[in-house]
């Protein structure tokens, strides 16, 4: 029986120095990060599919009054077939080891690699719950 167990998932910025606590880096933005050469940033990794859409990041970029409303959003775009494959392989990689996401956003507190770890921890608590034989929460109409 193999084990099913993620590992853990870190965030760090592209242009913090890389260190060998970071596992697999994986870089989460659909652009490459401004003025990182490739080799300096040892990304192992790059699901640019992952990233939120253009239209999104750009609606977003610089607002962070709007963070529900983004991560709603990139939460729907997550469930498409695309980024579901890349959040797929995201956690065959999780499965493997330490796994460390990588932005450029100048905001650690709103950016989409924060949003893309909340998105994981709700689907994992989500299926851990489904497992476990959890009720489902019904919704009642009050008149």
């Amino acid at each position: 029986m193999t084990s099913r167990k993620m590992t853990s998932l870190a965030l760090k910025r592209a242009y913090e120095a890389p260190s060998a606590d970071d596992g697999m880096r994986i870089l989460v933005d659909r652009l490459w990060p401004r003025g990182i050469a490739k080799a300096k940033a040892k990304i192992d990794l790059w699901l640019k599919d992952i990233a939120p859409s253009d239209g999104l990041r750009k609606r977003f970029h610089d607002k962070p009054e709007h963070w529900d409303a983004f991560c709603a959003s990139y939460f729907a775009e997550l469930e498409g077939e695309i980024p579901g494959a890349a959040a797929k392989e995201l956690r065959r990689c999780m499965r493997d080891g330490p796994v460390t996401l990588i932005y450029a956003a100048h905001d650690e507190r709103h950016n989409n690699a924060v949003a893309l770890k909340m998105w994981l921890g709700r689907r994992k608590a989500n299926k851990t719950d489904a497992g476990r034989g959890a009720p489902r929460r019904r919704r009642t109409r009050l008149p």
